[in-house]
């Protein structure tokens, strides 16, 4: 897509760190990932991106929510639930058989966004981490 790196480097203040030209356009590159960034009055208000998962005995894909994050002054103004509820339509559209995301208790702006654009919530789960975070 042409210019999108510019977008997403415009859009720089919705995520956590600096964004890399170069990470930008490798992500945007591969298609099986999504990056969606949300506007209000032409102002960056937030973003979602997700990634496709493939497996071997799994015939579909499902859509993993990498992240999705809002600025405060835009919270509490749909624009989560925008942003995820596109995303989910960008899943089914592609044949995905679902779309799943982790968070935690202490998170409940998340747990209020992905509840009101359909998800379920899904037993306890435990998340085990390797690396950096």
């Amino acid at each position: 897509m042409s210019g999108a790196e510019d977008r997403v480097q415009a859009a720089e203040r919705v995520f956590d760190h600096q964004v890399d030209v170069e990470t930008v356009r490798a992500f945007l590159a591969d298609t099986r990932s999504h990056l969606l960034i949300a506007y209000v009055d032409g102002d960056p208000a937030g973003f979602v991106s997700g990634t496709e998962l493939t497996h071997p005995d799994k015939a579909r894909p499902e859509l993993f929510v990498n992240e999705l994050g809002v600025l405060g002054a835009y919270q509490s103004r749909g624009v989560g639930r925008a942003l995820v509820s596109a995303l989910w339509e960008i899943a089914q559209r592609r044949g995905c058989r679902g779309m799943w995301v982790l968070t935690d208790e202490a998170n409940v702006a998340a747990l209020k966004v992905y509840g009101a654009t359909g998800g379920m919530r899904m037993g306890d789960q435990v998340l085990f981490q390797w690396g950096e975070t």
